[in-house]
């Protein structure tokens, strides 16, 4: 860029909030995400070029973008050229697990409390790229780690490894399985896992090399056959969706049909007070294209009458949006999966090692991390269910096996019986027994307007010799749909369409006895967060998260307890 005489002046507007505050900071070198309007990424490399103190690190082609190493200073500048949509921080991005002292779930306990103890399918021939700290070749994933890239160097091609844990815990809980049997394996322990390594030994990096990660997911879809993405990580959103670009990556996945699967995050509760807070979903889990998952306490047991939503796990609405958010919640409390002994992990955490009857050495983690490889596990289930009923060159979308697992969910009552609001579970806890019942009964090569199951299926499923009715509704935008419309092949579920646009369906969201999710609301003086919520399109937010009166989101990212 041309040499810019700064003058002191309001920052921006293009600029996120972490930026906004960075910009102040003068000489300080900050990498960050340009993104830039379509056809004009020529204008902004020359202005870059130009500029002594600028240096382009990477292209993000599928989401017209650029991530910029600038000094400070020049975030204004950089920002005024008309060919700059936004600029975004290049934000650190963490694990989203944790660790407890209660009683451990193995892979027997957790599938059965799911529903798929004995499912028929196993995961083979679905795909799941793993986006994380990479995952170590232990005998459970039995030379099914089918390829491996490391974009903490740039991407490169090698052999396996994880030197952190947790992205190897994650591949374990969504596809381990050991030769020969036992009770410590994944949901779907015959999957195909591609490991993407962006995290580094102590479990930290950077937005931009997880989107440069999804990016080769898209690029190599085919190739290396990815069905499903999983990311249990994420950090504070500084801007609204629709200008992030990491959510812009995801959404881009889900454009060309990878299911994406994303944890909530760990930020529902105040550390210091103990008290519940909403609007923690992390980024990307405020993707709307995306299944984000909150975490459900099982209790150790299978029935669902004694299981909570995690008191950690972030409630919404999302930041800036107020999205419906989460999708579902899934078992993710002290879950059991492998590690490397050598790994960072298992190395802080000595007390929660366990040692299985056939040798290896597990951890017991807790989290939405957890919760979300449990359902990227659940949802590879599905799509060999579905591809196994139905020889067609068709496949379930994104948005049609995220309105399967809401239609099918278990809701969740607490501990005074009453039922969870949809900002803490979504439409309920995971029902892999459901969610499997529907994946065979639907055709998705049905012409679209057509019910297009082809056997009857009864919205109850039989868990622990317990019936337990679906919740038989999905969240759309701000409308609660209710009835038999997954049973239709909608334009709803289209490849194409954004969740939650373009389709008005149900009533408006009406969560508790205090709260209304609508258009046009006017409440008190206050937004007060906990008991009482009021959102709609024309209250405006602040810049922090809300628990109970007191103001507490604060400056760190906060997106992960450990």
């Amino acid at each position: 860029m041309a040499q810019p005489a700064f003058a002191a002046k309001p920052h921006s507007r293009k600029l996120d909030r972490a930026l906004a505050r960075i910009a102040d900071s003068g000489g300080q070198t900050t990498r960050v995400i340009v993104r830039v309007r379509p056809g004009q990424e020529g204008i902004v490399k020359d202005a870059l070029r130009r500029s002594k103190k600028a240096s382009l690190r990477y292209e993000h082609s599928s989401i017209s973008a650029l991530t910029v190493d600038l000094e400070a200073g020049d975030l204004d500048a950089l920002a005024d050229l008309d060919a700059v949509e936004s600029i975004s921080y290049d934000a650190p991005v963490d694990a989203l697990a944790t660790t407890t002292t209660v009683p451990n779930t193995d892979g027997t306990a957790l599938r059965a409390a799911i529903g798929v103890a004995n499912p028929g399918f196993s995961g083979k021939g679905i795909g799941v790229a793993v986006i994380d700290s990479g995952i170590s070749p232990l005998p459970e994933f039995n030379r099914r780690i089918k390829a491996f890239y490391d974009f903490t160097r740039g991407g490169i091609a090698t052999a396996a490894f994880d030197d952190y844990g947790h992205g190897t815990h994650v591949a374990g809980l969504l596809g381990g399985g050991y030769p020969g049997g036992g009770d410590q394996v994944g949901v779907a322990p015959n999957v195909s896992l591609i490991g993407m390594k962006v995290l580094d030994g102590s479990g930290r990096g950077n937005t931009s090399d997880v989107i440069n990660a999804i990016e080769f997911a898209i690029a190599k879809k085919t190739t290396l056959g990815i069905n499903i993405i999983n990311l249990s990580l994420g950090h504070t959103p500084y801007e609204s969706a629709t200008t992030d670009p990491l959510v812009q990556a995801v959404d881009r996945a889900s454009a060309v049909g990878i299911i994406v699967v994303v944890a909530a995050g760990n930020v529902g509760i105040n550390p210091e007070t103990g008290q519940t807070g909403y609007g923690g979903i992390l980024s990307p889990g405020n993707a709307r294209s995306a299944i984000t998952v909150g975490s459900q306490h099982t209790m150790g047991t299978q029935a669902r009458g004694d299981d909570t939503v995690g008191a950690y796990s972030s409630r919404g609405p999302t930041w800036y949006d107020g999205y419906a958010k989460p999708d579902v919640v899934a078992p993710g409390h002290r879950l059991l999966a492998p590690v490397s002994t050598t790994s960072e992990l298992l190395l802080d955490n000595p007390s929660l090692k366990v040692v299985v009857w056939h040798g290896p050495t597990y951890l017991s983690l807790t989290g939405t991390s957890m919760s979300a490889a449990v359902v990227s596990g659940t949802v590879a289930l599905m799509l060999e269910a579905n591809r196994t009923t139905f020889a067609t060159t068709k496949t379930l979308t994104p948005n049609a096996v995220k309105a399967m697992l809401q239609f099918t969910a278990i809701p969740l009552r607490d501990s005074s019986g009453n039922l969870y609001d949809q900002m803490t579970q979504g439409t309920g806890s995971l029902n892999g027994d459901g969610a499997l019942k529907l994946a065979r009964a639907v055709n998705p090569s049905a012409p679209v307007g057509s019910y297009w199951l082809t056997t009857g299926v009864g919205p109850v499923s039989t868990i622990a010799n317990l019936a337990y009715p679906w919740a038989q509704n999905i969240v759309w935008g701000d409308n609660i749909v209710w009835g038999d419309t997954v049973y239709q092949n909608l334009p709803a579920w289209g490849q194409n369409v954004v969740w939650g646009e373009n389709v008005v369906w149900g009533e408006n969201l009406v969560w508790g006895d205090n709260i209304v999710w609508g258009e046009n609301i006017v409440w008190s003086t206050n937004i007060v967060w906990s008991t009482n919520v009021v959102w709609g399109e024309n209250v405006v937010w602040g810049e922090n998260l809300v628990w109970g009166e007191n103001v507490v989101w604060g400056e760190s990212a906060g997106d992960s307890i450990r």
